[in-house]
């Protein structure tokens, strides 16, 4: 029986390890945007603004989970702020669909929903879903700012947002195991901001002149 563990236990070890290589390179290049993410999500939310977060599949249970510890908590007791899964709206998910396509499903309620300043969040693996796409351009139109969370770049969704990370992967399934650590520490920065004085923020501010 041991002999026929061999090739799973084979598969398993070169799954982890390519989630270590991924995490590793992620550490390495992609740790200040996130920390920079979170300072900007902070002030946005706080101010009243609002996220708007969609994806596709495993990606849109990614946004969703981001938008969840946003309106409930992540780590620490704290104020609920403003945060929509657009895919989580079934019944406008399946109307726009029907009505006008499945390409449409977000931008539609990027227009309903956005408002200048708030922050739009992608999330695809690919980086090549249309609806993703559509609803980056739609937002960027409208006044949001565009977050995406994407596969190896470059990518149609990298190249329609604002701005994004790519992480490199060789595989989907570690493509979203590294993103659910980026929905992570954008909770971890986010929370660090909302719960450091301003006084303290602004003294710590990078280029501050006393």
């Amino acid at each position: 029986m041991t002999e026929h563990l061999h090739p799973a236990l084979d598969a398993a070890h070169l799954h982890c390890r390519s989630l270590e290589e991924a995490l590793g390179r992620f550490r390495r290049d992609a740790l200040p945007r996130i920390a920079d993410w979170g300072d900007r999500l902070a002030t946005v939310l706080t101010g009243g603004g609002r996220l708007l977060a969609a994806g596709n599949g495993g990606s849109a249970a990614q946004a969703q989970h981001l938008t969840a510890e946003l309106v409930g908590r992540y780590r620490r007791e704290r104020h609920a702020y403003s945060a929509l899964a657009l895919h989580a709206e079934t019944s406008s998910v399946t109307a726009i669909g029907n009505d006008y396509g499945f390409d449409h499903v977000y931008a539609r309620q990027v227009l309903a929903h956005g408002r200048p300043g708030d922050v739009l969040m992608l999330l695809s693996t690919s980086g090549r879903s249309a609806n993703l796409v559509a609803a980056s351009v739609t937002a960027r139109r409208a006044g949001l700012h565009v977050w995406a969370l994407t596969g190896p770049g470059p990518n149609p969704l990298a190249e329609a947002a604002h701005e994004a990370l790519c992480v490199d992967a060789a595989t989907g399934a570690t493509v979203q195991e590294t993103h659910l650590v980026a929905v992570h520490l954008l909770c971890e920065c986010f929370d660090t901001v909302v719960s450091t004085p301003l006084a303290r923020r602004t003294a710590a501010a990078p280029g501050r002149t006393s």
